[in-house]
């Protein structure tokens, strides 16, 4: 768990982490949504190309980035068998009572499992090559129209910050809480379902605890700081649109054109 890279910053001067906070933010999201006009290999091939591309120019090692994605492939592996035995259509290859296997359901399964590294890997680069605090300046920035409409832009911004930076703190806090719990004889990965449910119950309230403790000592933090929300403050920094920026969002575009192109071959 303490591999999870989701939420961690990694410092560094690579062209990604120069380019804009916006404009990552954005074709972040935008990834996701094209993401699912791919439908052939052609198609997945491309988005994979893509992926790689950004990994390569953050300067972050390929080993080191899918070792973080190691904790989450459970729940893609799931999320695939479900998809391979229960994906009606095609030749079938096996049948037991409801569970079918079929061609259909290995071809889906297998691009459902690529969809879900790509989406894992793209929010992952976003996190990992762009400063929590970045990343909500990049929010209030986006959703700033939005004050017109009485919405607190600058209150979500600073939530979703906060959010960020504690992602990763709660993940080594619940490492040191089960490491403890071990130390005292506790076994997570022994005996039934129940029992383990069970296990995780100790894990839980000392984390619960943890959490409420530091979200008190940062509102008192805030609150010597003199902190009073959003109106009349300045921004110490500044983002630039750089033509970088403004290539992100044009190879994106011809990427969208290749996926419409292809997905009917």
């Amino acid at each position: 768990m303490n591999k999870l890279l989701l939420g961690r910053y990694l410092n560094g001067n690579s062209l990604i982490h120069r380019m804009d906070p916006r404009s990552k933010l954005m074709m972040s999201f935008y990834f996701i949504c094209i993401i699912f006009l791919a439908n052939n290999y052609i198609t997945y091939a491309i988005l994979l190309l893509l992926a790689l591309c950004g990994i390569v120019l953050s300067k972050i090692k390929i080993s080191f980035f899918f070792k973080g994605i190691i904790p989450l492939i459970w729940l893609i592996l799931f999320t695939v068998a479900l998809q391979v035995f229960f994906t009606p259509g095609g030749h079938v290859i096996w049948s037991y009572g409801p569970l079918t296997l079929s061609k259909a359901g290995i071809v889906n399964g297998v691009y459902v499992f690529f969809r879900f590294v790509l989406i894992i890997v793209m929010s992952t680069l976003l996190t990992l090559t762009t400063a929590p605090l970045e990343i909500a300046d990049a929010v209030e920035a986006l959703i700033k129209p939005l004050r017109y409409l009485k919405v607190p832009v600058h209150e979500i911004a600073l939530m979703l910050s906060i959010a960020l930076r504690f992602v990763p703190t709660l993940m080594d806090e619940t490492v040191k809480i089960m490491n403890a719990q071990k130390s005292r004889g506790v076994n997570f990965g022994e005996g039934s379902i129940i029992s383990r449910i069970k296990a995780v119950i100790p894990i839980l309230i000392p984390l619960f605890v943890s959490a409420f403790n530091r979200a008190e000592d940062l509102a008192v933090a805030m609150e010597a700081r003199g902190y009073r929300g959003g109106d009349g403050r300045t921004k110490f920094r500044v983002m630039k649109w750089h033509l970088r920026d403004t290539g992100l969002i044009i190879t994106f575009i011809i990427i969208t054109i290749l996926l419409l192109i292809f997905r009917n071959y």
